[in-house]
């Protein structure tokens, strides 16, 4: 009897993560209301992320978001430095549930820290002047070995674009055009145009008395992208050019990071509103993906 070939199968890589994040006051405003995070945590400390890296997937998770603020004077450049300061200082404190535990309580967590942000900045708006009416909105993902967990409110957006092509908006958009494009009302160019595009019907804070967020997740395998994005690069881009230009840039831009293609593109097409991007990409170590 011939003895049976007993090699172990090869050891897959441990996945990795890249990422690049930019912001951009545009053309016509005078000060930047966006704000962008990227940080990493385990069950000892929070480290805040640089604007591009790559990192390993295999010891600790990982938080993206993107949050627009809306208010007079600096009052919606604090709502979104707010925002994104509360996820730094509540979701690390979730750090590694197990699979099992994660997929039955991200609804809980991510809801609590909206929930929690909201009433802040309500509180605010309430208690002084200056902020009245102040509010933001907030796309936020969390990123665990295999799995994207995210929360969003208002029209900032979150895109996945899976490893085998195409593009998914994951995020709805929180506002009567959004609503009437999921309904098939209106086609992406009528959305873009129409006069109340930028009417939203949710966001954290700004006087709304409710927000119900919208909560979700993905699987993800190495080769998937994600974008996060304000509505200042929509406003400039069409959703296939936010494809391209992540998976198939023209020869002078190949060598920028993701993000600032988004950001510089949206700006050169429009720059009518602050523009922000972070780009996710799931990957293997680049030694690994050598022959």
């Amino acid at each position: 009897m011939d003895a049976t070939n007993s090699n172990p199968p090869p050891v897959e890589p441990t996945p990795v993560v890249r990422w690049s994040g930019m912001t951009h006051v545009g053309r016509v405003r005078p000060n930047n209301e966006d704000v962008f995070l990227a940080l990493t945590f385990d069950e000892r400390e929070v480290r805040f992320l640089g604007k591009t890296g790559e990192a390993s997937l295999a010891d600790a998770d990982y938080i993206f978001a993107v949050s627009d603020g809306m208010g007079g004077a600096k009052s919606g450049e604090f709502a979104s430095r707010f925002a994104v300061d509360r996820i730094t200082r509540l979701l690390p404190r979730r750090f590694r549930l197990a699979p099992a535990q994660m997929a039955d309580r991200f609804t809980t967590i991510l809801g609590e820290l909206i929930s929690a942000i909201h009433s802040d900045l309500l509180k605010f708006g309430f208690s002084y002047e200056e902020c009245a009416g102040m509010g933001a909105t907030l796309t936020l993902g969390w990123l665990t070995p295999g799995r994207l967990f995210f929360a969003h409110v208002g029209d900032s957006r979150l895109y996945q674009l899976p490893r085998d092509g195409g593009l998914v908006q994951l995020s709805q958009d929180h506002t009567h055009v959004g609503w009437l494009r999921r309904q098939g009302k209106l086609n992406e160019r009528e959305a873009r145009t129409h006069p109340m595009r930028n009417a939203l019907h949710q966001s954290l804070g700004a006087g709304h008395q409710f927000v119900e967020p919208q909560l979700g997740f993905c699987d993800c395998r190495s080769g998937d992208r994600f974008v996060l994005c304000s509505d200042g690069v929509t406003d400039g881009l069409w959703d296939r050019q936010v494809e391209e230009l992540v998976r198939t840039p023209p020869a002078e831009r190949a060598g920028q990071p993701p993000a600032q293609r988004l950001v510089e593109e949206a700006v050169a097409c429009s720059g009518r509103d602050n523009a922000t991007a972070v780009v996710v990409e799931i990957g293997v170590p680049v030694e690994s993906a050598s022959p």
